[in-house]
């Protein structure tokens, strides 16, 4: 390697490390740090970002940037990677005013608190004074980092290169139209009193089968589920439970699995690099793309986790934590109960069919907040009326509504759309994976090590040394396609298929 790209993967490290720092801090404040502590602590983020922002701005790694490419081999592609990612985050970072992101950055740590004591008392008025702020934000940042059609499309890239407003919203709709006749109601409840202690063991017990290295990881409780990458050797997942209902927290935590599977599976040789660095969107690790990382928590949550195969062969340890509750209870009547469709109020809690519909609802809004053309104070009602069209019914009240996502809270204005994305690039990684034939042996019989080896080899391992297009292409053979997942659907929802 040559000695100035050699400088340059140095100070690549040493951010890694800072930014590993700030991914800690925000853990902390997201799952116990006390009440009394969050100005404080959003006075450190903001310092900790202005110290990464200043090394990534440093005039010295600019010219040991430059000296790198001109001592490149010109088929060195990796090394061209990384000066080209280096160079558009630097770019990115000197449009965006120090001003802005240090505000950017502490107010995501008091608004975070905010949102969760609003949610806990249901009155959106505690929390409407800093998302507010959070959208006057949002619009300058979309501003100072530029766009050609839409303001929404300077966020969304953040989260999905490429992306825009235009090209997503035609795919969302035709999502929805594509899905309205699989969108019945088919009410299967199993009730019963499902302690959460127990859910928590259960759930120790099912990830590592999954492959999730406890070792390398750690299961927690937070107000909303997350999965956060400090290093590969230490990727940590959150759920929450309910003593009422048992999907909550198991698919949940299906999901947050999903997210740490990618991470822990990074190739070992890029850590401390920039193929698991986001430098762009201050995260110290990550996979290609949001979308491309949601790919994975949908796939292993819903393909792998709602499969007959699957629970044929975990249903027998699930009767055995909740004997009460299920004993009772057959595998067939499981797996029509997880493949109901409700049109839950709570996204994280919906049916896959209408899963679509909740993103669709918070694109609408946030591109409505992000133009002006809806203000804060609005958006409880605005967000009924949109729940009432696309869901059928209003929610219950601001916790099922406005307050349900911390995602406004912690600034995400544009990511809610790689849900979506990703449930369309998962059913297509999962339609290659299973013509390889171990893959779809183990499946059948409930068994994931095949497939984890399989996304470990084309998706996992490669970190962000690849597009999410660039994944889809080499994995699947075609980009982003959503046939493989309208016919998931169509197969697992069609009348009588659980009957």
């Amino acid at each position: 390697m040559p000695r100035a790209l050699s400088q340059v993967q140095e100070a690549i490290a040493e951010l890694n490390d800072l930014l590993c720092t700030f991914s800690l801090l925000s853990w902390d404040a997201r799952t116990q740090l006390a009440s009394g502590g969050h100005v404080v602590r959003g006075q450190q983020i903001a310092s900790l970002t202005r110290l990464i922002r200043q090394r990534l701005l440093d005039s010295a790694l600019a010219r040991a940037a430059e000296r790198a490419e001109r001592s490149l081999d010109p088929d060195d592609t990796e090394g061209r990677r990384v000066l080209s990612g280096l160079r558009s985050a630097i770019e990115h970072h000197r449009r965006i005013p120090w001003a802005l992101q240090s505000e950017l950055a502490e107010l995501a740590v008091r608004a975070q608190v905010s949102w969760q004591r609003a949610r806990e008392q249901e009155d959106f008025q505690q929390f409407a004074p800093d998302l507010h702020r959070q959208v006057e934000l949002q619009r300058e940042l979309a501003q100072a980092i530029g766009f050609e059609a839409h303001p929404y499309d300077a966020l969304m890239g953040i989260y999905e290169p490429g992306m825009t407003a235009a090209r997503l919203i035609p795919l969302l709709e035709m999502l929805r139209q594509q899905t309205a006749d699989l969108r019945q109601p088919s009410e299967s409840e199993v009730a019963g009193d499902f302690p959460e202690d127990r859910q928590e063991a259960f759930l120790r017990e099912l990830l590592p089968l999954l492959g999730y290295d406890l070792a390398r990881g750690h299961l927690a409780r937070s107000a909303h589920p997350f999965e956060v990458s400090l290093t590969r050797q230490d990727v940590r997942i959150t759920t929450r439970y309910r003593r009422d209902r048992l999907d909550t927290a198991l698919f949940g935590g299906l999901h947050e699995c999903g997210h740490a599977l990618y991470e822990q599976n990074v190739d070992p040789s890029l850590t401390r690099s920039l193929f698991t660095t986001d430098l762009i969107g201050l995260y110290a690790v990550g996979g290609t793309s949001y979308g491309a990382h949601e790919a994975q928590s949908r796939l292993w949550e819903n393909l792998v986790g709602r499969s007959r195969p699957f629970w044929q062969r975990h249903y027998p340890a699930l009767q055995q934590t909740f004997p009460e509750a299920l004993s009772a209870v057959s595998l067939p009547a499981f797996l029509k109960h997880i493949h109901q469709v409700r049109r839950d109020q709570v996204r994280v809690e919906a049916d896959e069919v209408s899963y679509n519909l909740h993103i669709l609802l918070r694109v609408r809004l946030e591109l409505a907040l992000i133009s002006g053309a809806l203000q804060v104070q609005e958006l409880p009602e605005a967000w009924a009326a949109q729940s009432l069209e696309l869901l059928g019914a209003r929610p219950a009240g601001d916790r099922e509504g406005a307050l349900q996502d911390i995602h406004w809270a912690s600034g995400l204005f544009g990511s809610f759309p790689t849900y979506a994305l990703g449930n369309l690039m998962s059913a297509q990684l999962f339609q290659a994976a299973s013509e390889d034939t171990q893959v779809r042996s183990g499946l059948e019989q409930g068994e994931t090590s095949a497939l984890l080896a399989w996304l470990r080899d084309k998706v996992y391992r490669h970190g962000r040394r690849f597009s999410a297009e660039e994944l889809l292409m080499q994995s699947t053979g075609r980009g982003l396609d959503p046939g493989p997942y309208l016919a998931h659907l169509r197969e697992n929802y069609r009348p009588g298929r659980w009957s």
